[in-house]
């Protein structure tokens, strides 16, 4: 069994809960009994008083509703909000909203990357291999010039090999 505060005991005495050995035990302790039985008789006139005529009158709904929306937009006006209140303004990105979020970014990275990287069709032939195949060395500029062009269909690859070229004319510079 624990013991209980001299606060504890006090209050159960003046709502008239401790009884037997309890009772007379507290009574002994006390200092000034009489001063006691005064304090305790006024908190019994007060309760009574508070009862009598302090009763709140019970609210229709709509007041009550109506108390609510006040309350809470005092809090907002306030210059100095309850942590509550800012802590549920800066959990706005949950963990959950931060897993669809990032769900739905990789679903869009993915569709776009899809689209972006479709392949072509093995027929098409790029620009670039055609501006290359037309590109010819000339011969009073680089005499020893060689070109060899290697060509992989599967790959998808064209390799162009130059060798013995002095300088590329400018015509042929990358665009």
């Amino acid at each position: 069994m624990f013991m209980k505060t001299f606060e504890e005991k006090w209050t159960a005495w003046v709502d008239g809960e401790l009884s037997g050995t309890e009772l007379a035990e507290f009574e002994a302790s006390l200092p000034d009994r009489a001063t006691a039985e005064a304090e305790k008789r006024e908190s019994h006139e007060l309760g009574t008083f508070l009862r009598e005529h302090l009763q709140g009158r019970a609210m229709a709904n709509e007041e009550f509703f109506g108390h609510q929306l006040r309350q809470a937009i005092a809090i907002e006006q306030s210059p100095q909000r309850s942590p509550v209140v800012r802590e549920s303004r800066s959990a706005w990105w949950s963990i959950g909203r931060l897993a669809w979020a990032g769900a739905a970014s990789l679903a869009i990275f993915v569709v776009c990357t899809f689209f972006v990287l479709r392949e072509k069709e093995t027929g098409d032939q790029s620009q670039y291999l055609s501006q290359i195949l037309k590109a010819r060395v000339d011969p009073a500029v680089s005499p020893n010039a060689t070109i060899s062009m290697f060509e992989s269909k599967e790959d998808k690859v064209t390799v162009l090999w130059v060798d013995g070229l002095q300088s590329l004319p400018s015509e042929y510079a990358t665009k």
